[in-house]
């Protein structure tokens, strides 16, 4: 099987944009540990899009780099056309994940991800919200910030509807400085509101086929709060080891709730002292696949393209037997 890989900002996304530190390094690390896991697989053959400005992949893969000037769309469905099947690492946020899935779906090739139906919701954090909300999962309060958000004593934060994480979020000490704040209509267009509860930092990394779903790890969430925004420095893939056949209800209940989520999929929750709340769902690869391999002591990719062949979610890995693994976020450089 021949594979195209894409992950957005490596992939040319940003050619002819600059790139921040924090989002580069991201990217690679979930690049690489993806071309870890592919790349010593038996009958899988591999090309990838890469940034001309970024060092040269070390992997026995075939390389496409876009020019300045190159449509990068057009580059990516030449490369979709060339390949059975398309494994894509690319924020929801404008629709970019939706786009390139439902373009392997229209060339005829196969979709190594989540249907685009599901990205769509997965997109939106109020929809996403809805839709676990109604399936009586324990949801963060969202609220679009054209309506009318009750009060709350509590530490609020705005952020885009279709953001991915805590990208472009702007955190409020009070309910009253963030409503004298939304006086500007047009600063905080397409955002929502959610108030900031407390708890831990944590999140789910899941397998999910046709509404079923097998847990892999529970993992914490290392963040820190930095001029008003949130910042990520690390996960600890696997941290959260005790409870395992309640987080594994919630994967469950997650991918029953959101039609079309498929292969590896990933849920923020807070871990508050009445339980996890979810944050949000990410229909895709997320950071902290890059430590499942070690955490688990099997090749996540492995039984993902197992799916692909099967129609089967992969039965459970037992995680908790095994240990946990820290993933760093260091400094990237774009030369």
């Amino acid at each position: 099987m021949r594979i195209f890989v894409v992950e957005y900002i490596t992939g040319g996304g940003l050619v002819g944009e600059n790139m921040s530190t924090g989002m580069l390094n991201e990217a690679e690390t979930m690049l690489g540990a993806l071309l870890d896991d592919l790349s010593v697989l038996p009958d899988v053959e591999l090309l990838v899009s890469r940034d001309p400005r970024l060092p040269k992949l070390n992997y026995h893969c075939d390389v496409v780099t876009p020019g300045l000037t190159d449509n990068i769309w057009q580059v990516w469905e030449n490369c979709i056309n060339c390949c059975d099947a398309v494994w894509a690492i690319m924020p929801e946020s404008d629709g970019l994940l939706h786009r390139i899935s439902l373009m392997t779906l229209v060339c005829g090739r196969r979709l190594v991800g989540s249907h685009p139906t599901a990205i769509s919701v997965a997109a939106s954090k109020s929809l996403t919200a809805e839709y676990l909300r109604c399936t009586g999962i324990d949801v963060v309060p969202t609220y679009a910030v054209d309506n009318v958000i009750p009060f709350r004593h509590s530490r609020w934060v705005l952020k885009p509807d279709d953001g991915v994480g805590g990208e472009g979020s702007c955190i409020f000490e009070t309910y009253h400085a963030m409503y004298r704040a939304l006086q500007d209509p047009e600063r905080y267009t397409g955002f929502v509101a959610q108030p900031l509860l407390d708890g831990e930092a944590a999140s789910l990394s899941m397998l999910c086929c046709d509404g079923s779903a097998t847990l892999l790890t529970a993992n914490l969430l290392q963040v820190r709060e930095i001029g008003g925004r949130f910042e990520l420095e690390g996960i600890l893939v696997n941290g959260l080891s005790n409870s395992q056949v309640h987080y594994a209800r919630l994967a469950r209940s997650v991918a029953r709730a959101i039609p079309g989520l498929w292969g590896y999929v990933g849920v923020d929750l807070v871990m508050t002292v009445n339980g996890p709340v979810v944050l949000e769902v990410n229909p895709r690869l997320t950071v902290s696949y890059a430590g499942l391999h070690n955490a688990l002591a099997v090749n996540p990719a492995k039984q993902i393209l197992h799916m692909l062949e099967t129609d089967a979610v992969s039965p459970s890995c037992t995680p908790a037997t095994y240990g946990s693994t820290q993933v760093a976020l260091g400094v990237s450089h774009v030369a």
